[in-house]
C-alpha cells in the first residue's frame, strides 16, 4: 500500500502569523490541531514539511539537519513573502529547537518552544526515534513481518552520520539562548523524557525575554500537541500569543 506523504499545511486566518515547526520524524500532523485551533482564531499559520519526513525512513537518512532547518527557514520567508510583517514561531521537538534557532536568527514577534531538548549531549536515542518510526511506516506500506524485519536490519547498517548534524545545531542554538529578547512560552509534558525536562527549564532561564512563561503538563509525555492535554496546550498557546504586542491589538507586552 502506498503511504500518502504529508505536506506543507497554511491556514489562512488574520494578519497575525505563526510559523509551525513539527519534529523529527514527524510531520505536520504533529501541529496541525494547533494551527486549526489558531486559524479559527484570527490567526494564519503555516507548518512546513521538512524534507525526507513523512516518507520512507531510507529517503529521511538522505536528507540532513541542514536541509531541515532550510526549510523552517523557508517557512518563515514564505509568510513574509505572502505580506506578513509580524510572526510569531512556534516548535515540537527538535521544531521547539528550530522556533528558538529562527527567533536567534529572524525577527518575530513571539517564539513558544515546546519539548525541546535542547540540553542533547549525544546523538544517543536519535536512531531510536528512526527505527521506531521505519517500523511503523513499513507497516502501514502493508509490508509482512518478515519484510519489515529483512529492512530494519538493513536500515541498522545503513550511515547515519546525518544525524550527527542534529548534535550541532542543537549546540548553537543552545549558545545563543540569551540573544532572545521577543515574548517566550516554555511548555513541557512532565512524563517526557529527563533530558526534555531538563532543557525546559535550561530554555525558561536562559532565555533574555522581559515576558517568559513555562508551563508544565502533569499528564502529558513527549508530542503533547496531540497527547491527552492537547486542547489544554492550544489553549495556552493562544492565550499567550493574544497577550503579544501585535499592531493590531490592545496588547500587554510592549
Amino acid at each position: 500500500m502506498k503511504v500518502v506523504a504529508p505536506k506543507s499545511l497554511t491556514f489562512e486566518g488574520g494578519k497575525r502569523a505563526v510559523l509551525l515547526l513539527h519534529g523529527f520524524t514527524g510531520s505536520t500532523k504533529d501541529v496541525k490541531r494547533l494551527g486549526e485551533y489558531l486559524q479559527k482564531r484570527g490567526y494564519t499559520c503555516h507548518a512546513p514539511i521538512y524534507r525526507g519526513h513523512g516518507v520512507t525512513p531510507e529517503e529521511l537518512l538522505q536528507t540532513s539537519p541542514l536541509d531541515w532547518w532550510k526549510d523552517a527557514v523557508e517557512g518563515y520567508h514564505h509568510l513574509k513573502n505572502k505580506g506578513y510583517d509580524e510572526i510569531a514561531v512556534a516548535g515540537i521537538s527538535l521544531g521547539g529547537v528550530f522556533s528558538l534557532k529562527v527567533a536567534e536568527e529572524f525577527p518575530v514577534k513571539a517564539v513558544v518552544s515546546m519539548c525541546a531538548p535542547i540540553k542533547r549531549n549525544s546523538s544517543n536515542g536519535l536512531f531510536e526515534r528512526l527505527y521506531n518510526y521505519a517500523k511503523i511506516y513499513k507497516s502501514f506500506e502493508g509490508k509482512s513481518r518478515d519484510e519489515i524485519i529483512e529492512e530494519l536490519e538493513e536500515l541498522k547498517n545503513r550511515p547515519i552520520d546525518s544525524l550527527n548534524g542534529i548534535m550541532e545545531l542543537t549546540e548553537i542554538t543552545c549558545e545563543q539562548l540569551n540573544s532572545i529578547t521577543s515574548p517566550t512560552l516554555v511548555l513541557q509534558g512532565a512524563l517526557d523524557d529527563q533530558i526534555y525536562k531538563e532543557s525546559a527549564t535550561f530554555i525558561h532561564e536562559h532565555v533574555e525575554a522581559n515576558e517568559k512563561n513555562i508551563i508544565w503538563y502533569k499528564e502529558s509525555g513527549h508530542i503533547i500537541t496531540v497527547g491527552k492535554e492537547k486542547d489544554k496546550v492550544c489553549e495556552d498557546v493562544y492565550e499567550f500569543l493574544n497577550q503579544v504586542a501585535w499592531s493590531d491589538s490592545i496588547y500587554k507586552y510592549a
